[in-house]
């Protein structure tokens, strides 16, 4: 049977489940044993990788023009009418696996995320998913329309971002308060989508037995190595070692600029009056300058990256009807990973550039896995994967190693992107302590005036330096527009978590690159084979949600900002 099965997305890209589905009762009819296992096992691969394939292409062609109705059918008719029914032949293979018994090579962990999504699976949510997914298209369609008219012409949000680098305070502020304007216009839409993303959570989480969608998220997304306790504990630690850090960072700012206050349209700004970075002139140059980048930290991710340029698979302009922010996904059937950004010629842009790419060469480096289940790795590694890179990268940023920046810029790029790191990290705790309120309080955290109340209360206990004086008003929309809070519950943690575990990779790439470079990579081959502690062990570093451990990290930046000054 699967000697025929279609090599390529594009034959299966009109197709309706009923055309999977002899393939589908092919893997659930068959013997399972010893002598079947590995066939059986290749073919369950093969077939899921091209369902995963297609979802991805699929999704892509959404987010890469959002008024794109074709795209919009096609994706929503897959999530609607093909991947459920995939759902649940993967919980009956599954399923069919665990019952025989038997072990396959290298397949432990996967085994055991197999075995939790077993016990997750309730066929009655698979159309609540499909309608979740359907609302994550809407908000998506909201936020990528969200234009403003600026100097005559009409502007994304996006590209709108180059004016706060500019040393005009009057413009900044200008700017700041019509985009802002411009987000409340759309605050009662979001809202109504905001409650029926919480009914369906609910009743999703209901339907599998547990006492809220917290316990459901944790589950979902496989978190058998920490808690949710160890989650919360990390904000604490966030706010005992890094809010008293980024507090520092703001005020040397606002001493630089002369200021009496730190407003929001100052954080961005040179603080010493310097014309803002201008990295690239277009989004070719960005790539062909990231790819010489890639090449001098190690030829073959280099090589990795030239592959991805020649075969098209890197979409990084900023436009309209673009859906916002960046990811990087995979094609697993192609063995290939794609870039989606939205750049407009900021210093952050390369670093996003940067960041992405870390992900496409994780999916480069576990493609030689041999199962599509193998190559799940856990998204608390896999930002490790893109966050290390950014600074492994960062020493290859000046023009004369054929990067960005002249030499004196590229110090001001990497203080930059470190001042970055401790800013951020503030803002995680706030995203993550804001999301497990919302889901052990849901009934409360339906009504979005409830969730604006909690949401000002993170705000004041993690986020020191800046002056809101007079527009508290817009302080609480911010949760609408974080994109993770509507569509991706619970994953936020993983970036603070990644970003500490990356600051450790770098920190062994100071004393010996190469054998810092040679763990990472060792990490990334792995893929999903062996449990998050390991996976971090292997690249150098370690899970931790401590102070001491935090505050190691947050020394290191410190001290390295001290020098890059100097």
């Amino acid at each position: 049977m699967f000697n025929t099965f279609p090599a390529h997305y594009k034959d299966v890209l009109d197709w309706e489940w009923v055309q999977f589905e002899p393939y589908a009762h092919d893997l659930l009819s068959r013997d399972l044993n010893s002598e079947t296992l590995s066939a059986w096992m290749q073919d369950n691969s093969d077939f899921s990788s091209m369902i995963y394939e297609l979802r991805s292409r699929l999704h892509v062609a959404t987010t890469v023009d959002t008024t794109d109705e074709e795209a919009d059918r096609r994706y929503k008719a897959f999530m609607a009418h093909i991947f459920p029914e995939y759902m649940k032949v993967a919980f009956l293979n599954g399923k069919k696996l665990l019952e025989s018994g038997l072990k396959p090579d290298n397949f432990d962990i996967p085994l055991r995320s197999i075995r939790a999504q077993v016990e997750l699976f309730r066929e009655e949510n698979l159309p609540l998913q499909t309608q979740e997914s359907e609302l994550g298209t809407a908000y998506n369609k909201i936020i990528g329309a969200q234009t403003v008219e600026w100097d005559g012409e009409e502007k994304t949000l996006s590209q709108m971002m180059p004016v706060f680098q500019e040393t005009d305070r009057a413009r900044r502020e200008q700017a700041w308060r019509l985009i802002e304007e411009r987000r409340l216009v759309d605050q009662g839409a979001l809202n109504e989508l905001w409650t029926q993303f919480m009914g369906l959570r609910k009743t999703i989480a209901h339907n599998a037995g547990l006492q809220n969608y917290r316990e459901y998220a944790w589950r979902d997304r496989q978190r058998f190595d920490y808690s949710p306790e160890d989650a919360l504990a990390f904000t604490d630690a966030i706010e005992q070692v890094v809010v008293p850090a980024a507090a520092r960072l703001s005020e040397k700012r606002r001493q630089q600029l002369g200021y009496d206050a730190l407003r929001p349209w100052d954080t961005q700004v040179d603080p010493l009056g310097r014309d803002p970075l201008r990295p690239f002139s277009t989004v070719a140059v960005l790539a062909e300058k990231a790819e010489t980048i890639f090449q001098q930290v190690d030829p073959e991710l280099g090589e990795y990256f030239a592959t991805m340029r020649r075969e098209n698979l890197l979409d990084l302009d900023n436009r309209k009807g673009k859906a916002p922010g960046g990811y990087c996904t995979s094609f697993p059937v192609e063995g290939r990973p794609f870039i989606f950004q939205n750049a407009v010629g900021l210093q952050g842009d390369v670093r996003t550039l940067l960041h992405e790419a870390g992900h496409a060469f994780h999916n480069f480096e576990r493609a030689n896995l041999r199962y599509l289940q193998q190559r799940f790795s856990p998204m608390e590694f896999s930002e490790v994967a893109s966050m290390a890179m950014e600074l492994i990268a960062a020493p290859y940023l000046e023009a004369s190693k054929g990067g960005y920046y002249a030499d004196g810029d590229a110090n001001r790029a990497r203080i930059d992107h470190l001042e970055g790191i401790i800013e951020f990290w503030p803002y995680m705790a706030v995203v993550v302590a804001f999301q497990h309120w919302i889901y052990t309080n849901h009934e409360t955290a339906t009504n979005p005036d409830k969730c604006d109340e909690k949401w000002n209360e993170l705000w004041e206990r993690f986020m020191k330096g800046v002056d809101f004086s007079g527009l508290e008003q817009y302080i609480p929309n911010r949760w609408r527009r974080q994109l993770h809070i509507f569509r991706l519950p619970f994953y936020y943690v993983e970036y603070g978590l990644a970003q500490l575990g990356a600051v450790q990779v770098w920190a062994n790439a100071l004393q010996d690159p190469a054998h810092a470079l040679r763990q990472y990579r060792q990490a990334l081959a792995l893929g999903g084979t062996v449990t998050l502690p390991e996976l971090y062990r292997t690249a150098g570093a370690r899970l931790a949600f401590d102070a001491a451990t935090l505050g190691e990290a947050v020394s290191l930046i410190e001290k390295t900002l001290e020098s890059l000054e100097r």
